[in-house]
């Protein structure tokens, strides 16, 4: 008896741990998970819209994974002392394809009248993107000259296009890229000199140079006195913030049969024959025959386990929030940053769509993180002493409070988007389909194009209405002018 208990002890303590807890560090297979026809990494606009083409392909049990507690993605608000800002200047429209998937939505938008303009470097507000007087009249002869010197040079030169600088020089010349600040917000923006950024998103997102610098262009320009007329209608979050926008699109889509995990950190994807299974940090395992992802490839090759040579870079994005009285002065409600100094690429003043708090303006600046501004505080110094040294905010100008957004967007150096499209590539021979802002490594200035794109991804299309769709989005292209975080 005694020699049989020796044996069972043995057997249970083989290897210095019991035989329970080597069972329960087995994986688990679908069978022990929750099971669903498809899951969808992400609940942005790109995975919404997914969700939503899927239930019309016939999928029944859809899940929607995020590890925010909200839906939106980086539609993201913060609220203080009566404050609500954004992460990012978000501008809709109601004729975008997304209130096609959820109509619903569009009775809380806040209808508005936003103007953009810029600050230049020679310390003026004026138009934007580009001011005939400002930029070209008032360089004054011999600048106007070496405006259209450099312009010739570069049409004669017509040396191969490498990079985005040099898309945008030969369109504009040298010295009008310098004079404007474009080549300064370009570097703001993208985080990195124009000279480092793929030549495929400078034609992509940048085609406005070209129609704003054909001589016929020029002479349509000069003639207009006001922006085109519009015929949709823009559009802004609810004053109270995105959760009440996409509450209605979420509780559309409950409704629906799909499942929202919010708030839930993947820390895993691997395969068990044809199913993914999903392990969570915390919680019941998750299982489907397919997965999309709209996360940063980075963190799909990490959770799945492949060896990433290249890991692609994406912008850190600061937001600072303030609110002011006194003299701002400019009118515009959307105002860049094109002059020399400072790593503040953009301000929105939200006050002007939802009226002031108290009596104060509020706003948000939008600031790219680089090697020196790494910070809230940092970033809010340097602000605070480049507007005062313009002359703008005059005023109490108060810091009511800030975030850090990491994989804003992302980086488009030399043979980034290459490398993006192989490493999609092989996710896709994993059975990822990766697609969205993250998921593609695609710049998505709207939510717009983010539903098209996410559309065109799952081969689904809406039928189009009699006007022009093609028309439409030439237009949404030269209101976008330069890339931008617009909705």
């Amino acid at each position: 008896m005694i020699f049989i208990e020796s044996i069972v002890s043995l057997l249970a303590n083989y290897g210095g741990e019991s035989m329970l807890d080597s069972y329960k560090l087995q994986p688990e297979t679908a069978s022990e998970a929750d099971v669903y026809d498809a899951i969808i990494l992400g609940a942005g606009i790109t995975g919404l819209v997914a969700a939503s083409v899927l239930l019309r392909q016939n999928s029944t049990r859809i899940a929607i994974v995020d590890e925010y507690q909200h839906i939106g993605g980086n539609h993201i608000d913060w609220s203080a002392n009566g404050f609500t800002f954004d992460i990012g200047s978000l501008i809709f429209q109601d004729d975008s394809p997304l209130l096609k998937h959820f109509p619903e939505l569009l009775e809380h938008y806040v209808h508005i009248h936003p103007t953009w303009g810029r600050l230049n470097p020679q310390r003026k507000i004026t138009r934007y993107p580009i001011s005939i007087v400002d930029d070209i009249l008032r360089a004054g002869p011999v600048g106007i000259c070496r405006i259209a010197l450099s312009i010739i040079h570069a049409r004669i030169r017509r040396r191969r296009l490498r990079n985005a600088k040099d898309f945008a020089r030969f369109w504009i010349g040298g010295y009008l890229l310098k004079r404007s600040g474009l080549e300064n917000y370009m570097a703001r923006f993208y985080g990195v000199p124009p000279e480092h950024i793929d030549l495929e998103l400078a034609e992509k997102r940048m085609m406005w140079i070209k129609e704003h610098s054909s001589l016929r262009g020029l002479l349509r320009k000069m003639r207009q006195r006001k922006l085109p007329h519009l015929k949709n209608k823009q559009l802004a979050r609810p004053k109270a913030g995105y959760a009440v926008l996409y509450e209605p699109a979420k509780i559309g889509l409950i409704e629906k049969g799909v499942t929202f995990r919010l708030g839930t950190l993947i820390s895993k994807v691997a395969k068990d024959n044809e199913q993914f299974i999903l392990t969570p940090a915390q919680g019941k395992r998750i299982a489907a025959a397919r997965v999309i992802s709209t996360m940063p490839i980075n963190i799909m090759y990490r959770l799945c386990g492949l060896e990433q040579e290249k890991p692609l870079e994406t912008i850190t994005l600061i937001s600072l929030y303030f609110s002011f009285s006194g003299d701002r002065g400019f009118t515009q409600s959307i105002l860049y940053n094109f002059s020399y100094e400072a790593a503040w690429k953009r301000l929105t003043i939200y006050s002007d769509f939802y009226g002031r708090n108290n009596g104060r303006e509020y706003f948000a600046v939008e600031v790219v993180s680089n090697d020196t501004i790494t910070s809230i505080e940092l970033a809010e110094a340097e602000f605070r002493a480049h507007v005062a040294s313009n002359a703008i905010f005059n005023g109490d100008l108060k810091l009511e409070g800030g975030q850090v957004l990491k994989n804003a967007y992302p980086i488009y150096t030399h043979g980034a988007p290459a490398e993006a499209a192989r490493q999609i590539d092989r996710l896709k021979q994993f059975g990822i389909e990766s697609f969205g802002r993250h998921g593609a490594f695609n710049y998505q200035p709207t939510a717009r194009v983010s539903t098209l794109e996410a559309e065109r991804a799952l081969g689904y299309r809406h039928p189009e209405p009699a006007d022009n769709p093609e028309r439409r989005e030439q237009q949404d292209k030269r209101l976008e002018l330069i890339p931008c975080k617009n909705g």
